[in-house]
């Protein structure tokens, strides 16, 4: 294709977003142009059709289905797209960039953090347990595991109580209650089963069940339930335990590495990512797999969103990849490649269908959108080391933790939704 640098192309504006609607009528225009230029297109356009719009956002361009990073002309010839059709670009309102809100230093190592509500539970290489508000007040450090706590979850959050699990390479999950009017917990359950330290969990849409992920290859399910239905027969302790003992409901076995990341589908479905290279959806019912997706290097992370029924991971080549479950190849749908080293941890948005955060080895948070796999939308600098957990708190704030001991909170003005 020949270089279309300095030619014109026509171009009709398109958005889902009726509030800023302009004229579809086809405008010429220079095909070198950036996103900047046509943001002041567009504005002037809008002010032409709309003139009591007073505050007008900066915007994104979608063309064939992929933000506009470059000019309009490398797009295109990169797409292989015919300039002799009007070019359709649809425009969208730009997120505005996070800011560094709070910075909650902690003994050591952060290692996992999930939000929920107004509360932040993050866990640590010293083995605590610490609650925060989302203001970045420290409610309470809690200990009790004997080694690094790898994976966090709130089960559920009330005016009264909450109640949260740990995970933790002593081997154990723990499930715990909170009360939040006396600033009070006690760890209800201990549960043991593993054989190596718990590496990930994750609690299922109904709150009933969750599930852990070790370096031992295994997955156990686990009851939520604060009675002893559940619980092991009173014997004789080996060891010192908090509260009383628990076995799982079900164990899956089938990774032959360390299971690295885990993620509920549905009431009955699990899928989990391991060092084996291996994806695998889980029915939890029958105890068996229903579905196995191959890759080509270590997983470290997944994360599974409903909203659009679309896995992301982490891996060992410092690619995120997306998958479609759903597809009958199994084959990475997409790539998103910025990160300088192993990405540890992604996160997809609760509200939000096309973004994601992804948090590496290189010390960077990033802000993706899916239709952008070249470039993120932001990178939330400000860690010193390592970056090993990241999370979202609806519904504008963007939470990571670091192995310069530090959780890092991160607000947009708008809200991520």
């Amino acid at each position: 294709m020949a270089d279309l640098g300095d030619s014109q192309l026509l171009v009709r504006f398109v958005t889902k977003q009726e509030q800023y609607a302009v004229p579809d009528s086809p405008i010429a225009i220079q095909s070198n142009v950036l996103s900047s230029d046509l943001n002041t297109l567009l504005k002037a356009l809008l002010k032409e059709t709309n003139p009591s719009l007073e505050k007008v956002a900066d915007f994104d361009f979608l063309i064939c289905g992929e933000l506009l990073c470059t000019s309009i002309a490398e797009h295109i010839q990169e797409k292989g797209i015919s300039t002799e059709d009007t070019l359709e670009v649809e425009y969208l309102e730009r997120f505005p960039a996070p800011r560094p809100q709070d910075c909650l230093m902690h003994d050591d190592w952060v290692s996992a953090v999930h939000t929920q509500g107004n509360w932040i539970l993050s866990g640590c290489y010293d083995n605590s347990i610490h609650i925060w508000s989302t203001k970045g007040q420290h409610k309470l450090s809690i200990p009790g595991h004997t080694s690094p706590v790898k994976a966090v979850s709130w089960v559920s959050v009330t005016n009264e109580q909450a109640i949260f699990v740990s995970g933790s390479h002593d081997q154990s999950a723990m499930l715990w209650v909170w009360n939040s009017s006396n600033n009070s917990v006690d760890c209800v359950v201990t549960c043991r089963s593993h054989e190596k330290g718990v590496e990930c969990l994750s609690v299922s849409a109904d709150k009933q069940r969750f599930a852990t992920g070790s370096w031992d290859n295994n997955i156990c399910l686990w009851s939520t339930s604060l009675s002893d239905e559940h619980n092991a027969p009173a014997k004789k302790k080996s060891r010192p335990e908090q509260g009383k003992i628990r076995e799982p409901l079900t164990t899956l076995k089938g990774h032959r590495e360390a299971v690295s990341g885990i993620k509920w589908m549905d009431f009955n479905t699990v899928v989990s990512s391991g060092w084996d290279h291996l994806i695998k959806i889980w029915d939890c019912e029958l105890g068996g797999l229903k579905q196995e997706i191959a890759g080509n290097k270590a997983f470290f992370d997944l994360d599974w969103s409903p909203l659009n029924n679309n896995i992301i991971t982490a891996s060992a080549d410092r690619h995120i990849r997306l998958y479609d479950p759903r597809s009958t190849d199994s084959i990475v749908r997409t790539t998103y490649t910025s990160h300088n080293g192993w990405v540890q941890s992604v996160r997809w948005s609760t509200t939000k269908d096309t973004l994601f955060l992804s948090a590496g080895y290189d010390g960077q948070v990033k802000l993706w959108e899916t239709r952008s796999p070249k470039t993120p939308l932001y990178d939330l600098s400000g860690h010193e080391d390592k970056v090993l957990c990241c999370d979202w708190s609806h519904p504008a704030l963007l939470i990571s933790g670091s192995c310069d001991n530090t959780l890092r909170i991160f607000k947009s003005k708008h809200a991520l939704q």
